[in-house]
């Protein structure tokens, strides 16, 4: 058996396994990387956790410990009051506000991990408090980052840009952007659409008050269904909701110095999470005992496993198999096809900076021969590769699993898990459908 082929397998059994029993991914990945990578492959320990993601693992122990502070002080509790005042009780519109400010930052050069770090926390706080459901909030925020994601001041738009630019084929930046916008937005739609949007329609939150009862703090179900169109709910109150405390201020301006470290200067978003959490800490050390038991070790372990694993898979030399055999073939529109599901299925666990600057180039060559039109095809293989971010295996996945309530975080990574599957298998045909087909007709 090929070392390729090992490590396809692995990788496929990994997912029965976890499916089947109430084991960790994570754990099983990492005891497949030594399997897979020490005996099949040769590869040394150091080599093999070499592939842990050392950055992702600061990034989520930093985000969820700042905002386990933040929920306890509560300074959540008053974004939430503020939120609700700002669109006038409309709970409707809430979702699409963290989808248009998730779109905002990723457009003006944020990172998509940064939007949704600074985001998810304070989205599914949202969620928690007003019955909306936390799978549908998590999506919006990631379907904002991603549409934002092409400008052509951003992160993954640049990396494409340069890539296309140095390879002298003609893409308009602006078009790229577009597309990623559109089919992000569309993708949004949907997702309000059938995970409780319509429930949400005509619903009002109070301004005073809190309901309590067998369905949430909201008296609404927590998964945002079965509520009449022109209820109005309470509002959470925080006993500091209208007046802020000392250490909510100093939460706030911690917050703020995330994002502007993170945005602006370009700072390691965990690095930042973590010093701000300790400042706060210190600030109040009795008052935040409890915080660090609320960082999401579980995923944690599940995103780092999975991850170390697919650099085992990488170092195979599997994806770079695949997807060479791919470019080879002689009918161009499965080609096409299958170059977005490569770019899908890799970044679902991978980097998705890494996957646009590996997936690309590897689609120069059959760009050249003039037979798929270059936009469309840029644009599908961009789309491809960063729409299954929602992932939980993704940074953005992930850091939406890690922020849910610890009592329904596992029905959340599995709705996410699902969900992530079903964008990995329609997500590039649909892409390939918009940008592709049309161009060859």
């Amino acid at each position: 058996m090929s070392p390729q082929t090992a490590s396809i397998l692995g990788l496929v059994a990994m997912f029965i396994v976890a499916t089947a029993l109430p084991i960790n991914m994570g754990a099983l990945g990492l005891a497949m990387a030594f399997v897979i990578g020490g005996l099949v492959l040769g590869m040394s320990s150091a080599q093999i956790i070499a592939g842990f993601p050392g950055d992702l693992f600061v990034t989520l122990v930093g985000i969820t410990y700042l905002f386990a502070i933040a929920q306890k002080n509560g300074t959540i509790d008053w974004l939430v009051h503020q939120a609700v005042r700002a669109v006038r009780g409309r709970i409707a519109a809430i979702p699409w506000i963290m989808f248009g400010v998730a779109a905002a930052l990723t457009a003006v050069g944020a990172v998509s991990p940064a939007a949704c770090a600074i985001l998810a926390p304070v989205a599914l706080q949202f969620a928690r408090q007003y019955g909306i459901s936390p799978l549908m909030m998590g999506l919006l925020v990631i379907h904002g980052a991603q549409g934002g994601g092409f400008s052509p001041i951003s992160i993954y738009g640049g990396i494409t840009n340069q890539i296309v630019a140095r390879s002298g084929l003609p893409v308009s930046e602006t078009s790229l952007f577009l597309a990623s916008l559109g089919y992000n937005l569309l993708c949004a739609l949907g997702v309000f659409l059938v995970f409780g949007g319509r429930s949400l329609l005509g619903r009002r939150a109070a301004a005073n008050g809190v309901t309590g009862d067998e369905h949430g703090p909201t008296g609404l179900p927590w998964s945002g269904h079965g509520t009449d169109a022109d209820e109005t709910i309470a509002a959470p109150a925080h006993p500091a909701a209208a007046r802020l405390d000392l250490q909510q201020m100093a939460t706030l301006i911690g917050l703020a110095a995330l994002a502007v470290g993170a945005l602006a200067f370009s700072l390691n978003v965990g690095l930042v999470a973590v010093t701000v959490a300790v400042v706060l800490t210190l600030l109040a050390p009795n008052e935040q005992k409890g915080a660090v038991d609320k960082i999401g070790w579980s995923t944690i372990l599940l995103v780092g496993g999975v991850i170390t694993y697919v650099g085992v898979l990488q170092k195979s030399g599997a994806i770079d198999s695949v997807g060479q055999g791919v470019s080879g073939m002689g009918a161009p529109l499965l080609a096409a096809l299958l170059l977005c599901y490569i770019g899908g299925v890799v970044s679902a666990f991978a980097s998705s900076v890494g996957v646009l600057g590996a997936i690309i180039p590897l689609a120069v060559p059959f760009l050249l021969q003039g037979q798929i039109g270059v936009a469309g095809m840029i644009a599908a293989l961009a789309i491809s590769s960063t729409v299954v971010d929602v992932s939980p295996f993704s940074t953005n996945g992930a850091l939406v699993v890690a922020n849910a309530q610890p009592e329904e975080r596992e029905s959340v990574y599995r709705r996410f898990l699902v969900y992530s599957i079903l964008v990995v298998l329609a997500g590039p045909p649909l892409a390939w459908l918009i940008f592709i087909l049309p161009g060859w007709m």
